[in-house]
């Protein structure tokens, strides 16, 4: 009966602990249980989830220490999918947090009796936080925040509720929530750290640095945390380093530094970086900077960051002039970077201004390509090196045409004998250097064959390893076995006759020494031959001919090669001047106008002057000098500018520098070239004329002068004809070339120019006629005087439906026109019409023309012509 009564209480007792630990039931029992178990089982293994992922989001966030850092280090990833779980650690935390909560919470009678769900929650909000689901962690957190008010965690929850707000932009909303929680309570000192971590951030969010920095320094008194301790220092030092304040920044960093290994060590070799980076360069101890990054980079514990430590040190001998080891520098930096796009770029950048300041100009190109690889094309900085690399393809493109033409021109200037020393050097030059080359490819063959070498007898070992039975002790190979197998040449007698009756055709008798390939190797006596090898005649004709064709020289070892592609006719040794004239012209200004390079520019334009270039290039060449000089030697621009006016008085360069029509206009220049270009727009191409000059005189310097120069040779061609657009294009084209207007002008003189002063006129049959009333514009009561009585005409007797306008000629002179005539008699009658109906009698004589006509008419300015070629 016992052994029955114990049978049973087993099953009922643990009955009993189950019905005491229901979820449903508020026992002392229930409550620690399911605390118990949450905690210990659910929460600890969702926090060992969340804390993984937290550092798989450290080490795969780097830090860009070339901006400023953010005060929490997490990045966002903007091209997530939102409200996807994307991290598996952090997807577990969730599920366990989720778990904890479904399976423990016990809510009796809207009151949570487990202590552990605030924290279940809590796990549940980061580990969405963590994995940038910002709005359903934001769920967690306001949850906690409503249903838990009074738990240990609440401050903590407070604080991570706003720093999802935050994350969702709502950084106003930030900062009242959290000044209200710091005015509220008192939290514990970490806390208070967050939290002002927090402020900082938003403020910074805001644009408002000043509060951030205040709210960023009691973080770093309050935080325990030695990481964040450095990282906030450090960034405490960009911000003022961003407002001026250096020596301020010079304090933070130093103390990030006297941290040493109490936090990361990337915060103190950066902040080595960023005061190397403020160095006062003209007061500065040269010498204890120089001593200091040595012994950083004999540091072993630095070696991960010898990237941006040589780097710095290229900088710092960069800046002094000492191109040579800062160039030892730069390429040891490149070495050693590795992820760092930026560094990698800015050295690239460095290296490249070396070679572009010492004017060394397709080599800066190669480095500035490989520098545009590595820079966010988004950057002003990649846009600026990108315009700098375009206009370094024209530098080049001129450089090379004026080396090359200059070399040729040279050269056909010496006397024959010259020519030829000339050329007898060169050719030394090209022999010694084919002949390293070939070494070097036979070293390369020879490298290659040993390694095929090495490669088959690896081959044959592996296979005897794999096959031990197959292994033999060695023993001289049989001659029977040899012939049968064949497996080595020389272990082959009739092979190896063959092989040398086919030497001897081939090459003859050859001493065993080296160098046997030459010539001199070979017994040039028949005789010889015949005794020592017995070579037959057919052999011997073999051998000579190879004797012979050995002693046959490559054309391009000869003088001769080369003076034959000399130019001798003076056409083509003028176009060769003509065309190296043209590229000194575009050197300079490209010098000039692009780089700045005032002394490269006067050298390149002095030089094309000593060339006596045509007539065309020497006025903008004088007026380039002139602007030159005006910011490197006064004295020689005023010698320049006397010149200019005093040999070509006449010139549009004399009037600029005498400050002919100087005006003043209200307003920016793109301003003011916008209401000029509408007045042109309107045909009021008289007051555009007026105002012009003036303006380009205003404005001389400004990057819009070539845009009003464009829109001069424009007006022009509009009232003074094709002839005068022409000269004025030129004008144009060849003051401002590199300019988007110069380049326009050269397209329009090389493509349209042409065919406009091919035109003529036609004096076919044609469907659209005008009839043209001369009017001078001083006259504008003749003007509207004749426009009133052709309206009136119009009004009463439009039967094809005809329409009036009016267009400018020339200076002070237009038409009236009477237009949509389809025939000549009908535009004939017309003008009878006005001529001699009462109610018109126009006395002015009118011309009939067809709208093709009219057409040249207005470009060629030649009514004349057209009146004469009429008769």
């Amino acid at each position: 009966m016992k052994t029955n009564k114990i049978k049973y209480s087993i099953p009922l007792g643990c009955l009993c602990i189950l019905v005491a630990c229901s979820t449903r039931n508020d026992t002392f029992l229930a409550r620690n249980s399911h605390a118990l178990s949450t905690k210990y089982n659910i929460l600890y293994n969702g926090q060992i989830g969340l804390d993984k992922g937290i550092k798989g989001i450290e080490a795969s966030n780097e830090d860009n220490f070339w901006e400023r850092l953010s005060i929490e280090p997490m990045h966002i990833n903007e091209d997530i999918v939102v409200d996807t779980t994307k991290n598996a650690d952090f997807k577990l935390a969730e599920t366990k947090a989720t778990k904890a909560i479904q399976k423990h919470s016990m809510n009796i009678g809207g009151r949570e009796r487990n202590s552990q769900i605030d924290e279940a929650y809590l796990l549940l909000g980061k580990s969405r936080y963590y994995d940038q689901r910002f709005i359903p962690a934001l769920d967690a957190f306001n949850y906690i925040l409503y249903k838990y008010p009074n738990s240990s965690r609440i401050e903590e929850a407070k604080i991570w509720r706003e720093k999802t707000n935050m994350r969702l932009g709502n950084d106003a909303l930030v900062v009242k929530n959290i000044s209200k929680m710091l005015k509220d309570h008192k939290p514990k000192k970490q806390v208070l750290a967050d939290a002002n971590a927090l402020l900082a951030a938003s403020f910074l969010n805001l644009e408002e640095k000043d509060s951030a920095i205040v709210t960023l320094k009691k973080a770093v008194i309050f935080t325990k945390r030695n990481n964040e301790k450095a990282r906030y220092r450090f960034i405490l030092g960009q911000l003022h380093e961003e407002m001026g304040q250096n020596e301020i920044a010079k304090e933070y960093y130093q103390a990030v530094i006297k941290m040493n290994r109490k936090s990361d060590r990337k915060y103190m070799m950066q902040s080595q970086v960023r005061l190397a980076a403020l160095f006062d360069y003209q007061n500065g101890d040269k010498m204890a900077f120089d001593e200091k990054f040595h012994k950083l980079l004999e540091n072993r514990e630095n070696r991960p960051f010898l990237d941006i430590l040589n780097y710095q040190m290229g900088v710092f001998y960069d800046k002094q002039d000492k191109d040579e080891r800062a160039l030892e520098y730069y390429n040891a930096s490149l070495k050693k970077a590795q992820s760092d796009n930026y560094l990698i770029a800015s050295d690239y950048r460095n290296i490249g201004n070396m070679y572009f300041k010492n004017a060394r100009y397709p080599l800066a190109a190669k480095y500035y390509d490989s520098t545009l690889v590595k820079l966010n094309p988004k950057t002003r900085e990649f846009i600026h090196i990108e315009k700098v690399r375009k206009n370094l393809d024209e530098v080049i493109f001129y450089e090379d045409i004026a080396t090359r033409n200059d070399s040729i021109l040279h050269i056909v200037s010496l006397p024959e004998s010259g020519k030829i020393a000339y050329f007898d050097g060169y050719i030394e030059k090209l022999k010694k250097s084919d002949e390293a080359k070939r070494i070097l490819e036979e070293k390369e063959a020879e490298k290659q064959k040993n390694i095929e070498r090495n490669s088959q007898s690896s081959v044959a070992d592996a296979a005897k390893s794999a096959n031990p039975a197959a292994k033999t002790p060695f023993a001289p190979p049989s001659m029977a076995s040899i012939q049968t197998e064949n497996s080595f040449y020389f272990y082959n007698p009739s092979t190896v006759s063959f092989g040398k009756i086919a030497f001897k055709k081939n090459w003859g008798k050859r001493v065993s020494t080296g160098f046997w390939r030459v010539s001199s190797s070979i017994n040039l006596n028949p005789n010889n031959a015949i005794a020592n090898d017995s070579l037959s005649v057919q052999e011997q004709e073999v051998v000579a001919e190879k004797v012979s064709k050995e002693k046959e020289v490559e054309p391009k070892y000869t003088a001769d090669f080369y003076l034959k592609q000399l130019p001798v006719a003076v056409t083509a040794i003028d176009s060769i001047a003509k065309e190296r004239n043209d590229a000194y012209y575009q050197l300079g200004v490209i010098y000039k106008e692009k780089f700045k390079e005032y002394d490269l520019a006067a050298k390149k334009l002095e030089q094309l002057l000593a060339n006596q270039p045509v007539e065309k290039l020497v006025l903008p060449s004088l007026y380039n000098l002139y602007k030159i000089y005006q910011v490197t030697n006064n004295e020689k621009a005023e010698e320049i500018r006397n010149k200019i006016i005093s040999q070509y008085p006449n010139s549009r360069y004399a009037q600029i520098l005498n400050n002919s029509n100087v005006i003043v206009e209200e307003g920016s220049p793109e301003e003011v070239y916008k209401k000029l270009y509408q007045q042109y727009n309107n045909e009021e191409f008289d007051a555009v004329s007026a105002k012009v000059d003036g303006l380009i005189n205003q404005f001389s310097g400004e990057e819009v002068v070539p845009k009003f120069e464009l829109l001069k040779a424009n007006t022009i061609g509009k009232q003074k004809g094709l002839v005068a657009y022409k000269t004025a294009l030129e004008f144009v084209a060849a003051t401002y070339p590199n300019t988007e207007e110069g380049k326009k002008a050269h397209s329009i003189l090389a493509e349209q120019i042409p065919s406009l002063e091919q035109m003529d006129f036609d004096f076919k049959e044609s469907t659209h006629w005008k009839i043209l009333y001369p009017v001078a514009l001083n006259a504008a009561n003749d003007k509207k005087t004749i426009e009133e009585k052709i309206s009136k005409f119009i009004n009463a007797e439009n039967a094809q439906k005809l329409n009036l306008a009016y267009n400018s000629y020339a200076e002070n002179q237009g038409f009236v026109i009477v237009q949509g005539i389809s025939t000549q008699e009908y535009a004939t009658s017309v003008a009878g019409v006005l001529k001699e109906n009462p109610s018109y009698q126009i006395t002015t004589v009118p011309i009939i023309i067809s709208n093709e006509n009219y057409k040249i008419v207005q470009i060629k300015k030649n009514l004349n012509s057209y009146l004469e070629a009429k008769k």
